[in-house]
């Protein structure tokens, strides 16, 4: 099960791009709202979640976490204590964290990233604190995968299936979209 918290002010691109790469491969997706049912996305597009924070607990059944970027909703996800209870608690248990564009600055503020590759929207990159920073589209050290921006989100989904899957099924997701061709 892969839970992909929304809030309001996220980057739409950033969420909805791995949501239909992972849920065509049938993985469980379940968007999370932080604020409510309803989030209004950076570019004031409103969306129906499918569970509210407060309907949700850190389980084993979680496989990964998304965390999309935009802004606010980077800041808005990052001031959410319950937000932090999912990282600390994937990051314990090697569950994979997924975060994108300015979401990879939440967990560097965590140190989750000290020691590791990762990327993020280059405005950012001073807030990925002990990182190695590559400004790579798609970096993935370990258990966490990241993600420079909207430009990225289709690899970000990509990277995200393989890691849930394996190569083969990410590849075979990606040309069956025809993507990159």
């Amino acid at each position: 099960m892969v839970y992909v918290f929304l809030a309001d002010g996220f980057e739409e691109l950033e969420a909805m791009a791995p949501i239909d790469i992972l849920r065509r491969a049938k993985q469980k997706v379940i968007t999370v709202g932080v604020s409510g049912k309803k989030i209004t996305s950076s570019h004031k597009v409103t969306f129906v979640c499918d569970k509210t924070i407060k309907s949700v607990k850190p389980t084993e059944k979680i496989d990964a976490i998304i965390l999309p970027g935009g802004m606010p909703g980077t800041v808005n996800l990052e001031k959410n204590a319950k937000v932090s209870q999912f990282i600390d608690f994937a990051n314990e248990k090697g569950k994979i964290i997924g975060a994108i564009c300015a979401a990879p600055s939440i967990l560097g503020h965590k140190g989750i990233l000290k020691g590791k590759k990762a990327t993020c929207f280059s405005s950012f990159d001073k807030d990925l604190i002990g990182a190695e920073v590559t400004q790579e589209p798609v970096e993935k050290d370990g258990n966490i995968i990241t993600a420079f921006g909207a430009g990225a989100a289709f690899q970000f989904g990509f990277e995200l299936l393989s890691a849930l899957t394996d190569k083969e099924t990410a590849e075979n997701i990606r040309k069956a979209m025809r993507f990159g061709e």
